[in-house]
């Protein structure tokens, strides 16, 4: 059975993303967000994330979440590893997925970042429109995976791969009771400029 994301538990939907010891991604952020040009109250607007959220982010306040991390990437036209220390590996938290990045690269205007991902059964995980153009590709290896577009999401089991243009919200989900083990290879190319 697959669990809507509506019924996760409060405490699943708020756990921090990123590691103990993640230091710098405040910083990182206000970097990206000045550079851009664009002021704490207008990537608050079009990240769908409250203004003190995203100041207690660029303060060091606030551990974020990981559809917070999301959504404020896809604002601005950027990776998710661009909060990240360079080549900075890691585990990323979201509600229902555990992530781990294992190398980013780039490849002329394309970056590229390869996790190994865990999906345990139980509520979904749904993840906000990156930018245009950005794809997402998972081989499964263990477990039955739901996964995609939120309005028509796939299904790969053993040894399948499933892609996606993740330019539109979409979800992650284990089917039956047994966690789904994969591989998740994120394709970002490079944004114009950040999305109104």
């Amino acid at each position: 059975m697959v669990h809507d994301s509506r019924v996760s538990s409060r405490a699943a939907s708020a756990r921090p993303a990123l590691e103990p010891g993640a230091e710098g991604v405040g910083v990182r952020l206000r970097r990206l967000r000045e550079q851009a040009g664009i002021s704490l109250s207008e990537l608050a607007r079009r990240a769908n994330v409250g203004k003190a959220t995203l100041s207690g982010l660029e303060n060091g306040t606030r551990n974020p979440t990981l559809e917070t991390l999301w959504s404020v990437t896809a604002a601005l036209g950027v990776p998710i590893t661009a909060l990240l220390a360079g080549g900075q590996t890691g585990v990323v938290r979201g509600t229902a997925v555990e992530a781990t990045l294992l190398q980013v690269f780039d490849d002329g205007p394309v970056t590229y970042e390869l996790y190994r991902m865990v999906v345990p059964p139980g509520p979904a995980q749904a993840s906000p429109a990156h930018h245009t153009g950005v794809t997402e590709h998972v081989t499964v290896f263990s477990g039955v995976l739901q996964a995609g577009p939120a309005d028509a999401p796939l299904l790969a089991g053993p040894g399948e791969h499933i892609s996606w243009t993740s330019d539109v919200p979409h979800r992650y989900a284990a089917v039956g009771d047994e966690p789904v083990h994969a591989s998740l290879l994120i394709r970002y190319p490079r944004a114009a400029s950040p999305q109104p």
